[in-house]
């Protein structure tokens, strides 16, 4: 079941929108959580959106335009006031120029999205609060609620893409170009970023199936480094390796790297690192991948990756627990 309700309250100048869906809170929240999935229900058919940013956290932003049919775009931000993951977020939400700043020019308005299962599947109650009579009046007439109807509809399929599990390892299948891997650990959020970051440790779990080392591993630590990882067979018939670039790094919980096979020609992959601290000393990972095509995202996925990936976060755990 879609969008169940969209409704105005003038006295309490407030716009109110129900979505329910057959699938899982933990499903439904991550919908709004990746950008990538965000970006495919938040702006119109018409006007679909990009986010150029989305920090999820308190004191954190997005920012996104929407382009229209003619080549005509829009930009807005959302200043994230409150994040309870899985439960709930809240937002200021507001226009802004190309270049980011502030549209003082146009209202802004406080936007708050619930969330909760019920039996068979999960719900949203997403309610936009405005600052004045007049800025709702405004709002709703620049075409706000047909806006919110006719882009929250899409959010059926985007809830409905593939998921497969591989023991505690969940890979998503988000569209033709991206991918998304999910593994809670034991680990604290500190522990769980060292041991993607230090080499004698990543030389203790990154290593997949057994019978595989990795001799070569020069991580990243700053802003445009460079990263080399090489792995090789035990009995010496085999070896492989991958190298790219430090993006961003925002310890110890996000990074955004490039990543190239050695050897391989093309275009390789863009990856997002996110770590969220979970309750009882664990951690979440959450790897973001980026495809250049459907092909390279169908060649690497039917490698077996995600099974290697799962060997060495149990290998990880291990690990830390020692």
């Amino acid at each position: 079941m879609p969008i169940v309700s969209i409704s105005s309250d003038p006295k309490a100048l407030t716009l109110t929108v129900v979505g329910e869906y057959p699938v899982s809170l933990e499903r439904l929240w991550a919908a709004w959580a990746d950008p990538r999935q965000l970006e495919r229900f938040w702006g119109p058919p018409t006007w679909p959106a990009t986010f150029t940013r989305h920090d999820m956290v308190v004191g954190g932003e997005s920012q996104y335009r929407m382009t229209g049919p003619n080549g005509e775009s829009s930009a807005g931000y959302w200043r994230f006031l409150a994040v309870e993951p899985g439960r709930g977020f809240e937002v200021q939400d507001g226009f802004c120029h190309p270049d980011g700043r502030p549209n003082l020019d146009l209202p802004g308005c406080h936007m708050r999205a619930n969330f909760e299962s019920f039996p068979g599947g999960a719900r949203f109650v997403l309610t936009t609060r405005f600052p004045s009579v007049a800025a709702m009046e405004q709002l709703v007439a620049m075409g706000m609620m047909e806006g919110l109807r006719s882009a929250l509809a899409q959010m059926d399929d985007v809830v409905a893409e593939l998921r497969a599990r591989f023991a505690g390892t969940e890979l998503e299948v988000l569209d033709d170009t991206h991918a998304r891997i999910t593994r809670d650990v034991r680990g604290s959020l500190e522990q769980v970023w060292r041991a993607h970051h230090e080499p004698a440790l990543l030389q203790r779990w990154m290593l997949g199936p057994d019978g595989w080392t990795m001799p070569v591993c020069e991580v990243a630590t700053a802003v445009g480094e460079t990263y080399r990882y090489e792995w090789a067979a035990v009995d010496g018939s085999a070896r492989f390796g991958f190298t790219g670039t430090l993006l961003e790094s925002e310890p110890p919980r996000r990074a955004t790297t490039t990543e190239a096979m050695i050897g391989m020609e093309g275009p390789g992959t863009h990856n997002e690192l996110l770590l969220s601290p979970l309750p009882g000393d664990r951690t979440r990972i959450t790897l973001l991948i980026t495809y250049p095509s459907k092909e390279l995202r169908d060649m690497v996925l039917g490698t077996g990756m995600v099974d290697g990936m799962e060997i060495s976060y149990q290998r990880m755990e291990s690990v830390l627990a020692g």
